[in-house]
């Protein structure tokens, strides 16, 4: 509202409208140029758009539409409803009062009119107006600030600041409403980038932050018109694909997405390559699930694809998905089983083929599941490797072994060995050694009586650090064993370059000697040979047959392992079984073993 109001009067006669002019510019509320007439309702009405009136003196008494029908029409029109009206009445009485405030009159003043009276009404609904006019200018503006902060929360909740991609939220949401308008099948494909945390880590998040944008612009090469592309996490990507509903369909686009990951992404300090693994699930008008629940279905899918390797997409199914909360079910059972020491060690003894005398054992995690019983291995060393909970498991099993060997040195068997596998994420672990000194130190244990289990992908998965570790070891008295060997075909050229002390052949080489014209048996042949040569003890694993130690003997494999001598066992049942005292025989398990080489 300007520094001089408008005010409108109505009223049939020019005279009044003359002495109120007067009265009103001599208080100096307003200017005569501010002042208006109308002659008339109608006239009033019509002129209120030209005007603009801040405030309103209406006779009540005028010939066909009077003042109160005025008012009435004013007050149903929301953009003049908060004008101040005065009803300028000779009519005192309270009814007629009534009726001009139920007209929606916010005033009234008498005929005839007071200059004082005129001065105080008109100042004080003109204040009533400049008050509702700040207010409104207020809340305009404070409508555009919360409009203008709504937009900019839009913009940071739906849209990726990075990549400038829709983001997680914008997503769903489109997921869902291609679920409530019955849309046609669609393709959801869930990308992740294969070791985008090493990018991350070696060059940092400026690097890392470029990469994610060249890779998400080179994504959008895929997007027809109708469909989207999201970032949905630090290196996750996201495709809805409209109008695809068969695998047959999404093969080939698939196909050229992963293969555009074939070329470098160029970035201002060089190119970088980088591989993506993709989840895919399926979605229409019958899709029961939520947008959540169908993207935890892409994840699911994703990580089924890592699995397989770099490179790789996987489609999700049902079963997919019970496997994995199966597997989520044992991770947890089997955290808990740490928590609550339901691991535990058993041993079995290597044997020496010539004589048939207990020359050592290997130790071998059991779990006790207070639920499940006496859990194989098979069915949770893998969990354990997958998770990193090898790592303490290990430890575990290396202190309770240690201890026990100790004591079975002191009891009267001091050239028993002790053989302790070592996993692949055993092996990479920066504490390993520290924390094999650590508990040789706690134990007692003499570490020339203990020999390292090492699988050759172990070993192979990086040769320069393996060797370091193996020098280390043996520095430490501590005799190094390749276990399975023969499954791994790239380590024979590295051979010589780690301390080694034997070689184990694997099971499924030992289990096959007996088979005529089996080729098992010449890569038995070959390892016992190359063992020999280079000065090496072999043990053979697996052996459940007598020929099977004929045929080991007679090649000169030094130490067998199976069941034919001895299952696994508790460390009591153990030291019941084959440690009897140093002046009894050997135990009757193992004496069929004993005897002399055949010339054959």
């Amino acid at each position: 509202m300007t520094t001089s109001p408008s005010i409108l009067v109505v009223d049939d006669e020019l005279d009044n409208f003359d002495v109120l002019a007067r009265l009103l510019t001599a208080s100096k509320i307003t200017t005569r140029s501010n002042i208006h007439y109308a002659a008339d309702g109608h006239e009033a009405l019509r002129s209120l758009d030209r005007y603009q009136p801040d405030l309103i003196l209406l006779d009540v008494m005028m010939p066909d539409l009077d003042g109160i029908e005025v008012c009435r029409r004013l007050k149903a029109m929301p953009q003049w409803q908060p004008v101040p009206v005065i009803m300028v009445t000779a009519l005192v009485g309270k009814a007629d009062l009534a009726q001009c405030l139920a007209a929606g009159a916010d005033d009234f003043i008498g005929k005839p009119v007071h200059r004082v009276e005129l001065n105080a009404r008109v100042r004080s609904m003109l204040r009533i107006r400049q008050q509702y006019y700040e207010l409104t200018t207020f809340n305009s503006r404070l409508e555009l600030m919360v409009q203008q902060r709504t937009a900019e929360l839009e913009r940071l909740i739906f849209r990726d600041g990075l990549t400038q991609l829709p983001s997680r939220a914008f997503f769903l949401k489109a997921v869902a409403d291609c679920l409530e308008q019955g849309a046609e099948a669609f393709a959801i494909v869930l990308l992740d980038c294969d070791q985008f945390q090493v990018v991350n880590g070696s060059f940092g998040n400026v690097i890392g932050d470029e990469l994610l944008v060249a890779i998400a612009q080179r994504l959008q090469q895929f997007c027809g018109p109708q469909d989207l592309l999201a970032r949905l996490g630090e290196d996750e990507f996201c495709l809805l694909l409209r109008g695809v509903s068969t695998i047959e369909a999404l093969t080939p686009v698939l196909e050229r997405l992963l293969g555009s990951f074939s070329s470098p992404f160029p970035i201002t300090y060089g190119e970088f390559f980088m591989t993506v693994c993709a989840g895919v699930t399926w979605g229409g008008a019958t899709t029961e699930q939520s947008p959540e629940a169908l993207l935890q279905e892409a994840d699911t899918a994703m990580y089924q694809a890592k699995r397989r390797g770099k490179g790789s997409w996987q489609v999700f199914d049902r079963a997919m998905h019970l496997a994995l909360l199966q597997q989520l079910t044992l991770e947890n059972d089997l955290q808990r089983s740490l928590d609550q020491q339901d691991f535990i060690t058993y041993y079995q003894p290597i044997v020496e083929l010539e004589t048939g005398r207990v020359a050592g054992v290997e130790a071998l995690v059991r779990w006790q599941h207070p639920e499940r019983g006496l859990v194989p291995p098979d069915s949770f060393i893998p969990c354990m490797e997958g998770t990193g909970l090898v790592i303490r498991v290990g430890m575990m099993v290396l202190r309770q072994a240690a201890y026990r060997m100790h004591r079975w040195h002191t009891q009267g068997w001091p050239d028993l060995t002790l053989s302790v596998n070592l996993s692949v994420r055993q092996f990479s672990c920066a504490s390993l050694l520290a924390d094999i000194d650590a508990i040789l130190a706690e134990t007692g244990l003499d570490p020339r009586r203990l020999k390292f289990e090492i699988t050759e992908s172990a070993i192979m998965e990086s040769a320069t650090e393996a060797v370091k570790i193996t020098d280390a070891l043996r520095s430490r008295h501590i005799e190094i064993s390749i276990d399975d060997f023969g499954t791994g075909y790239s380590s024979l050229g590295h051979l010589h370059q780690f301390s080694l002390d034997n070689l184990k052949i694997d099971r499924s080489f030992v289990d096959q000697i007996e088979k005529p014209n089996g080729r098992h048996s010449y890569v038995v042949n070959t390892i016992v040979a190359l063992g020999q040569q280079l000065g090496l003890a072999v043990i053979a694993e697996g052996i459940e047959t007598e020929a099977q130690i004929h045929y080991l003997r007679n090649l000169g494999c030094e130490y067998g392992q199976g069941f034919l001598f001895a299952k696994p066992l508790p460390a009591v049942e153990f030291e019941a079984q084959y440690l009897c005292p140093p002046s009894e025989s050997m135990p009757s398990a193992l004496t069929s073993v004993h005897r002399p080489r055949s010339t054959h």
